[in-house]
């Protein structure tokens, strides 16, 4: 948990709480009439796919505010390339207990992991490239936390959590506010009103919009909005480093390579949250 100051105990508990408060309701009546009170188990963790683990940390957390007397041996930790057949964990204790987490830890686990096996996948895409893979805010509502750090189990690294912790000012806060200039004019008051602090971006659209942000000034990053690996290797010639780059919009797996090389410090991805898929994987009993 490390570098991602979202990641809190404080934020962590609301989260599992409010996910078990939905999974679990009045009480997990099929272990409660199934299964005898004293009776104490073991599971372990199954992965069946291939790619990156992530969430075992999460995992621990959930066992542990479901009951404090389950007990996890951890083999594989978050990071860890896996297979099928690999036991990331086990968990023994009240099998009641086993049974109330099971399916929270299994969806967040299968989840995540997906996230983190896109994410590394495209990592390794930008090797030799100063390149650096963001995340964006295309996820599911409620589960972000998950998602986000997923991204940074991954390799990746997280761009703002939400709307609070920076200021960006895409095409739509320019086409409202009347142009660049006008956007970050108005950004500079509203700063200096507020007494607050806040990294500054600005998307442009094409070559003449990063001039005017460079005009402009009083920035901390420029985004490259859909253009043409050609516009954005203009554009890091235009900036020639007074700000860093960072290349958004419709990004693919078959063309993140040709916008590293571009030279922009950053290259942003829906698709790591929006469109990963899950990894596989079971909790059984042993």
């Amino acid at each position: 948990m490390k570098n991602s100051p979202y990641l809190t105990p404080d934020a962590l508990t609301t989260f599992i709480r409010t996910a078990l408060a939905e999974d679990v309701g009045d009480g997990d009546h099929s272990s409660l009439a199934a299964i005898p009170a004293a009776a104490r188990k073991r599971a372990r963790l199954l992965v069946k796919g291939e790619g990156v683990l992530a969430g075992v940390e999460l995992a621990q957390l959930i066992f542990r505010e479901v009951d404090p007397a389950l007990q996890i041996a951890v083999d594989l930790p978050d990071g860890s390339r896996i297979r099928p057949g690999d036991v990331a964990f086990v968990v023994e204790g009240p099998a009641r207990s086993i049974l109330t987490a099971e399916r929270l830890v299994l969806n967040c686990m299968q989840r995540m992991s997906g996230i983190a096996t896109l994410t590394a996948r495209l990592t390794e895409l930008l090797a030799g490239t100063k390149a650096r893979l963001l995340d964006t805010r295309k996820t599911t509502p409620n589960f972000r936390i998950c998602e986000k750090w997923a991204v940074v189990i991954g390799g990746g690294v997280n761009h703002r959590y939400g709307l609070f912790d920076m200021i960006m000012l895409k095409d739509n806060h320019v086409d409202y506010a009347g142009g660049i200039r006008a956007a970050i004019e108005a950004t500079h008051a509203y700063l200096a009103s507020t007494g607050r602090t806040l990294p500054v971006e600005i998307e442009t659209r094409n070559l003449a919009e990063v001039q005017e942000a460079l005009d402009t000034g009083g920035i901390s990053r420029i985004m490259l909005d859909n253009m043409t690996p050609d516009q954005m290797r203009e554009a890091v010639e235009l900036v020639a480093g007074r700000y860093e780059l960072e290349a958004s919009g419709g990004i693919t797996e078959e063309t993140l390579a040709a916008v590293a090389a571009t030279g922009v410090e950053y290259i942003s991805v829906g698709a790591l949250t929006h469109s990963a898929g899950t990894l596989d994987m079971s909790l059984k009993a042993f």
